[in-house]
């Protein structure tokens, strides 16, 4: 229970996401927002603990880290500067049917009836927390919201099957720099030079910086390593009911009864997902993948 705890704490962290990008950061520069959240804070972590990637590693950081940092990062940022908060998490609510799948054919994690229930539940709960009758689309924010799900679902298996080769921080400072380095370079091409700071917006990003991302990166991923991929992907969808409480605590929009309904509905899927020891023990694939030290204390 204490990993599911832990694990837990990341996503409603990424919850206040909509928030800040909304309230704190520069308007529509996505991929500027999303190097900017990354890089920095991959730096300093790295020059703290002086550990690079060798053999095999470099290219297996490169690939989680575009999967699971630059390219989430850029599309969910397109997503999110496109479309109300409430769309693109019901989008990437889709997650935890996605992920189900991939581990059933990559990790051969087999899918229990209840998986896919409480992942369907979860699914249909978001919608009640965010979705509303006033509730506007754009193509290309779709588009982007369903990629950065498939990229997501896709780094959350990689990394649970290829394990870590090094401690848990230096592991989730390895991806960091891999993606936002990568994003970089398409930030200057595609946006321009970067737009000047304000006080806010430095602050924005120190929190999404430091705690929506070193922090919450580091807890998800300990808990790709301790838990089953699909449970590891329900837990995601608290998320949206964070960013829902976000709102009503901050910005004083009032909650209605489905809305309500909806965050219980995605507690009780949850609590599906985690009966009968869907939890896995420290003796997984994860910890036995070739290379990986993840046997080594957190």
């Amino acid at each position: 229970m204490r990993d599911v705890l832990l694990t837990a704490l990341a996503p409603i962290i990424w919850g206040t996401t909509y928030f800040v990008t909304t309230q704190f950061l520069p308007p529509n520069r996505p991929l500027f927002v999303s190097a900017i959240r990354a890089a920095p804070i991959g730096l300093l972590m790295l020059a703290g603990f002086r550990e690079l990637p060798k053999g095999i590693w470099l290219w297996r950081v490169s690939v989680l880290g575009t999967l699971n940092i630059g390219l989430f990062f850029a599309l969910l940022f397109t997503a999110a500067y496109r479309l109300p908060g409430g769309v693109v998490a019901t989008l990437m609510a889709i997650q935890p049917l996605v992920v189900a799948l991939l581990a059933w054919v990559i990790l051969a994690e087999h899918p229990r009836l209840r998986t896919f229930i409480a992942a369907s539940l979860g699914l249909f709960a978001v919608g009640l927390v965010v979705l509303g009758p006033a509730v506007r689309f754009d193509t290309v924010g779709v588009i982007a919201g369903v990629a950065a799900t498939l990229v997501m679902a896709c780094g959350t298996v990689l990394t649970k099957r290829w394990g870590r080769s090094a401690p848990l921080l230096v592991f989730t400072s390895w991806q960091l720099v891999a993606g936002g380095l990568m994003l970089l370079p398409f930030a200057f091409v595609i946006e321009g030079a970067p737009p000047q700071l304000t006080t806010m917006n430095l602050l924005g990003f120190g929190w999404l910086g430091m705690v929506g991302t070193g922090i919450a990166y580091a807890l998800w991923f300990r808990g790709i390593g301790k838990l089953k991929a699909s449970t590891v992907a329900i837990l995601g969808l608290l998320s949206p009911v964070s960013a829902m409480l976000l709102d009503f605590l901050l910005l004083k929009k009032s909650l209605t009864r489905m809305q309500i309904g909806g965050a219980a509905l995605v507690l009780g899927s949850i609590l599906i997902s985690q009966l009968r020891g869907e939890e896995e023990s420290s003796t997984t694939l994860y910890q036995n993948a070739p290379g990986s030290r993840a046997s080594k204390p957190d």
